[in-house]
């Protein structure tokens, strides 16, 4: 039985002389969602785009399900953030999920308009409604669901999300959230990258914390403490401000 989803060994990856990640070392089970938090420039994106084929380490190892990157490829989906995306192309919300169908079906076929997969990932993400409009007339939360509606029609089993909260209003994040969490209950592994501390207390079952290096890696109430958030943020007040959330949630 396949128990790890995700496994970092010593990773470094360096951008023309800059390190965004050094010395990453971490593994998280299949069928568990960890969320990735740290300041901007900690290497969160560098991290996910690792796991996924995207950039190459300059030192260490990604294993994925328990192979190679290249190997696990096709069970691997990454949805990216939304300004990495150009929006303007000419597609509607079916042409963008469909592709999620390109590897089963054959890249030089067309995916049928009663593809079943496509058709249960449209509706799964409530995106039914607006399979004709094209993707630029949406709102960011709808965007953001296209997206993990193409990763759910290609059936993947590791999911890998930069962001996905950033710039959605409450509502589209909650559906989002909820989504993430039934796919966890249903053996996927989940990892997410997020500006969002709140987002993490009960959904997530480990926190990254990253400055380039890890910080602390574990269950939340023994990774975002008052030391560790100032170590990665360089900041007293998130972590006074944090102190607040901890009493909040019932963490001693």
């Amino acid at each position: 039985m396949l128990t790890e989803g995700l496994r970092a060994e010593n990773l470094t990856v360096v951008y023309e002389r800059v390190v965004a990640l050094e010395d990453v070392s971490f593994s998280v089970s299949h069928g568990s969602m960890t969320a990735v938090v740290g300041p901007n420039g900690a290497g969160k994106s560098s991290l996910l785009k690792a796991a996924v084929g995207l950039v190459k380490p300059f030192r260490g190892r990604v294993t994925v399900l328990g192979d190679t990157v290249e190997k696990a490829r096709g069970r691997i989906a990454y949805v990216p953030q939304r300004e990495d995306v150009y929006w303007d192309y000419p597609l509607t919300v079916w042409d963008v999920v469909a592709m999620g169908r390109f590897k089963a079906v054959g890249y030089l076929k067309t995916v049928g308009k009663n593809d079943e997969k496509v058709l249960k990932a449209l509706e799964r993400t409530g995106l039914t409604s607006l399979m004709d409009r094209k993707i630029s007339e949406l709102s960011g939360g709808q965007q953001q669901r296209v997206f993990l509606a193409r990763a759910i029609a290609q059936e993947a089993e590791l999911y890998l999300l930069d962001e996905p909260l950033k710039g959605i209003d409450a509502e589209s994040e909650d559906k989002l959230l909820i989504l993430l969490h039934e796919l966890k209950q249903e053996g996927k592994t989940i990892v997410m990258s997020t500006h969002d501390l709140s987002s993490t207390f009960e959904l997530f079952e480990n926190i990254l914390l990253l400055r380039n290096r890890v910080v602390a890696f574990g269950p939340p109430e023994k990774v975002l403490t008052s030391e560790n958030l100032s170590a990665a943020y360089g900041s007293d007040r998130v972590a006074m401000h944090f102190a607040d959330v901890r009493r909040v949630a019932g963490w001693s």
